[in-house]
């Protein structure tokens, strides 16, 4: 049969082998961009690597951590420089990019440890909104190489930190026991020093904790009286500093990371059982509660107060926390277990929310609107949709523009048509255009999902080219800044500036992850690699497009996934396509071009490349239709 061989009736282990027969006469523009930033990223982590770190692969750093008010705060800014390199890597990075990544998270582990942030080589306490941050590059790398023994081991090592035997979880009452935990357990209050509040000026935007507190009504009466800040840091330990927090739903990553290397059913039975709880709590309300009392009831330590809790509805951050742990927390448990109910919980938040939306002018923007500001600039109209994001006494309050990353990765995930509606009211009640590439890097290395949305649609043809040139953009705009940094490269910045590092991550991923695999940038606060589709170099067995390829994902529809396979070089590729990131998706048939659908029954197909040619592979595939597993292909086959 034309491009397919099925060696003489029997499916190889990784599924039909298919041929690439159409000559390319003139490379697309998109894979010379597409290669062009492969071979930019290349370069431009070495030159970070360079710059910023030492031989054991620890950050230039003279200073300490661990000591004053924020004496806990710190660790997530030590690995986020790196957190998406083990992405690239994955996607068809350089071979040395995995050593390279690992290297580092070691050298930064020894580092913390030596400050004594770290017990065991886990985070000794903290909460899981900066966790989640912190967690990404080891989950990466877990992905990346899941055959390695340590990986595997401590895996399961700090996933038993929350099982019912372990330091933080309440079996009882189904509850992580504080909102800081990890490796010594529940840790109780925000800080090891005396009772205070406020830390820093920095958090002066977002207002007071809690209402009705001694009598203070504003932030800047407790930054005149240290007095009072004691005795309102007391009152907010006491309520906000013990019990479970909405967030800590992100801690459900660390057991589905570790079952999805082992296979342990006890990890995915623990995710469903505290995920589950979280769904009780929301069970004839309105609104998702963001807390629960050491005796399991909402509200415990806040006056039944359904909102409240650390990083909850009221402070600081409201929305994007906890719909971000939500989606974290429901994703998870949808995934090992199979039962879709559970994304009901990451719906609630964004459907709370978008029952209060207003049409706002952009001078009208409550907090966090900085990533909004190209969008607001670029309006025709003079008002767009905001959504609360935060609630108090007083009610919903702190109105911005919703996160388009939390709604899109829902629908990327459970791809039911009520979670794309959602994404199309919010599209109608746009001031701007959805279509437009911004050229902008935020911290969690998204922000381009409206207009990769509209490609998707079949709205913005042109998406890749200019998406692509973004990229470029963005990462030279951060070679450029390294290259001109002033800072003293022999002493690193101190502990004031350890954001700068992750300011500087030349290394961007967002649109290779969009236009190769169809899937959106990983959720930042802890959330797993969820892809539509991956690819392995069949002839060098490791992960990633070959040397040369390009792929381009235009459709990801399950009943019409179509990606683009182009060989740009002068030799043959070999490509593994596999369907989602844990092979989880069945492949059902594949087509070449305008060939006939080929069976194919399970979650691979090899392409094979000559020197040259492209194809177009058109693939039906069930959603989560195969058994979920971190493995290489070759290690299962």
């Amino acid at each position: 049969m034309r491009g397919v061989d099925r060696s003489n009736g029997a499916p190889p282990a990784h599924g039909p082998v298919l041929y690439a027969v159409r000559p390319v006469t003139e490379v697309p523009r998109w894979a010379l961009l597409e290669r062009e930033l492969f071979a930019a990223l290349d370069k431009a982590w070495r030159l970070f690597s360079d710059r910023y770190t030492e031989g054991d692969g620890r950050l230039v750093f003279r200073d300490r951590l661990g000591v004053g008010l924020d004496g806990r705060d710190g660790v997530d800014d030590f690995y986020e420089p790196f957190f998406n390199w083990p992405t690239l890597y994955l996607l068809g990075g350089s071979a040395d990019l995995l050593p390279a990544a690992r290297r580092h998270w070691r050298g930064v582990t020894a580092q913390l440890t030596e400050m004594n942030m770290l017990a065991d080589g886990y985070e000794r306490g903290y909460d899981w909104f900066h966790q989640g941050e912190g967690l990404l590059l080891f989950y990466g790398l877990c992905l990346a190489d899941p055959a390695d023994p340590e990986l595997r081991r401590l895996a399961t090592r700090f996933a038993d930190l929350y099982l019912p035997d372990g330091p933080n979880y309440d079996p009882v009452h189904r509850i992580v026991r504080a909102p800081h935990n990890g490796a010594e357990g529940p840790r109780w209050g925000f800080a090891d020093e005396d009772a205070f509040f406020p830390w820093s000026l920095a958090l002066r935007p977002y207002g007071l904790p809690l209402d009705g507190i001694d009598g203070v009504t504003h932030f800047d009466e407790l930054a005149a009286d240290p007095e009072r800040a004691r005795a309102y840091g007391r009152a907010m330990w006491d309520r906000m500093g013990r019990g479970d927090t909405l967030v800590n739903l992100a801690a459900t990553g660390l057991a589905a990371n570790a079952c999805l290397l082992t296979g342990e059913d006890r990890y995915a039975d623990w995710v469903a059982a505290y995920t589950g709880a979280w769904q009780e709590r929301l069970a004839g309300r309105d609104v998702l509660p963001d807390n629960v009392g050491l005796d399991g009831t909402v509200g415990g330590h806040l006056d039944g107060r359904w909102y409240g809790g650390h990083y909850g509805w009221s402070w600081p951050h409201g929305l994007s926390s906890v719909a971000s742990g939500a989606l974290v927390g429901a994703t998870n448990a949808a995934f090992l277990t199979g039962e879709a109910g559970y994304l009901d919980l990451a719906r609630n938040p964004l459907d709370a929310v978008l029952r209060q939306s207003e049409q706002r002018r952009p001078d009208e923007r409550g907090t966090l609107g900085e990533r909004w500001d190209p969008h607001l600039r670029s309006m025709t109209a003079e008002r767009t949709l905001m959504v609360p994001q935060r609630h108090n006494d007083s009610g919903w309050f702190d109105h911005t523009v919703m996160p388009t990353q939390l709604p899109m990765a829902l629908w990327h995930f459970s791809r039911e048509e009520s979670d794309r509606e959602r994404l199309e009211l919010l599209r109608a009640g746009s001031g701007w255009d959805w279509s437009a590439v911004h050229t902008q890097r935020i911290k969690d290395e998204a922000g381009h999902e409206e207009p990769w949305y509209e490609f998707l649609h079949g709205r913005n043809p042109d998406f890749p080219e200019r998406m692509l040139s973004s990229a470029l953009e963005s990462s030279a705009e951060r070679v450029a800044a390294i290259e001109s940094d002033p800072l003293d490269p022999a002493t690193g910045p101190d502990a004031l500036g350890i954001h700068h590092w992750q300011h500087l991550n030349p290394v961007v991923t967002e649109a290779l992850l969009q236009l190769t695999t169809g899937s959106p940038q990983i959720l930042y606060n802890g959330g797993l690699t969820h892809l539509h589709l991956r690819y392995h170099d069949a002839t060098e067995r490791r992960p990633g497009l070959p040397s040369d390829t390009a792929a381009l994902v235009t459709d990801i529809r399950p009943g019409n996934t179509v990606v683009e396979l182009v060989n740009t070089g002068p030799a043959a590729r070999s490509v593994l396509v596999q369907a989602g990131a844990f092979a989880e998706h069945l492949i059902q048939t594949a087509r070449v071009d305008e060939g006939p659908p080929v069976p194919v029954d399970g979650p691979y197909c090899r392409v094979e490349l000559p020197a040259a040619t492209r194809l177009r592979l058109t693939l039906t595939m069930s959603v989560r239709g195969a058994r979920a597993a971190c493995a290489s292909p070759w290690e299962t086959a």
